[in-house]
């Protein structure tokens, strides 16, 4: 994995800035996120073969039927899950390579981080370790069931499509948390969900595409 940090080179850097640049162009706006994501080094996190291409704004697989999501589509999900205000325990549903988890690391005080298929939850124990990264926590489980060990969280987000949001989500949602997800099978979208004193808000937002949200744990 040493190797692979220098593998790119001494362009990694100078290229995570230009994807930043082109984040803001696309619209994002939270300093904070753009600046986790510029610190981030996103080529470690995926195939060898596919490296060169990690700084592209596109999805690229993972295997096991899994992918990391686009650059933008990261950032749009971060920024709506902050929504300006510092993030302290989140539950993140889809771990896949541990991307996503690592940028968050440097968003909020803890993160908890679910992941149904093993070797996936493997490697991304493993990044995270090489990147010196102590505040995220990697269990295997399924997603459905969310982490009610470290409930309460105040902020939630899933990186796969659900057709209904998991009960046991909403409800390790803490009052005045947040959650985000895409929503749909055909056609998705992203939703935010905030919890108040006496019941949940839904805001529809724009069209997405990520895998499904499956049930159960693969070896």
């Amino acid at each position: 994995m040493k190797a692979r940090h220098s593998g790119i080179g001494m362009t990694s850097q100078r290229t995570r800035a230009r994807m930043v640049e082109r984040l803001r162009k696309q619209g994002i706006r939270d300093e904070v996120v753009l600046t986790a994501m510029a610190e981030v080094p996103r080529h470690i996190f995926v195939e060898e073969a596919l490296a060169s291409r990690a700084y592209e704004d596109v999805a690229l697989p993972l295997g096991y039927g899994q992918t990391i999501s686009s650059p933008y589509i990261v950032a749009r999900m971060l920024e709506l899950l902050r929504g300006n205000k510092r993030l302290h325990r989140v539950l993140e549903i889809g771990t896949g390579c541990g991307y996503q988890a690592a940028v968050l690391s440097r968003l909020a005080q803890e993160v908890y981080t679910l992941e149904r298929v093993a070797p996936l939850a493997t490697k991304a124990r493993v990044r995270l370790h090489e990147l010196g990264i102590t505040n995220v926590r990697v269990r295997q489980a399924d997603g459905h069931a969310g982490f009610p060990d470290a409930a309460p969280f105040d902020s939630i987000i899933v990186a796969a499509a659900a057709t209904h949001v998991p009960q046991a989500l909403l409800e390790q949602l803490e009052v005045g948390g947040r959650m985000v997800l895409p929503m749909g099978t055909d056609e998705q979208n992203l939703r935010v969900i905030e919890r108040n004193a006496q019941s949940y808000s839904e805001t529809l937002l724009e069209a997405v595409n990520f895998v499904p949200l499956r049930s159960g744990m693969e070896r």
